[in-house]
């Protein structure tokens, strides 16, 4: 499955009231363990169909971010039934990342 844009448009359609696990990648243009993590979210979206896999861009979506309190970036979020279940903050790996769900 395919890595879903996420903004404040439809963030409520296709996270909190997604059926399935939302991974989330809080990243920016400029940052680079960001562009490092891009590729291994991507590959988590192609291996993993039973969770929804979104970024969000933290520069075009200031709201998000901070309803995410988000301090630091790359920053990985996992939303399930509309509730934070993990949070994970800095460049990880792929197995790393898929101990979060």
């Amino acid at each position: 499955m395919s890595v879903l844009v996420i903004n404040k448009e439809n963030f409520k359609e296709k996270v909190l009231q997604s059926e399935k696990p939302v991974l989330l990648d809080l990243w920016a243009t400029w940052c680079g363990p960001c562009k490092m993590l891009s590729p291994v979210v991507e590959e988590l979206a192609e291996d993993h169909p039973e969770i929804t896999v979104g970024k969000i861009n933290v520069d075009e979506e200031p709201e998000l971010a901070q309803a995410f309190q988000v301090s630091s970036i790359p920053m990985l979020v996992l939303v399930q039934d509309g509730k934070v279940k993990n949070v994970s903050v800095g460049y990880k790996r792929k197995n790393q990342i898929e101990q979060l769900f």
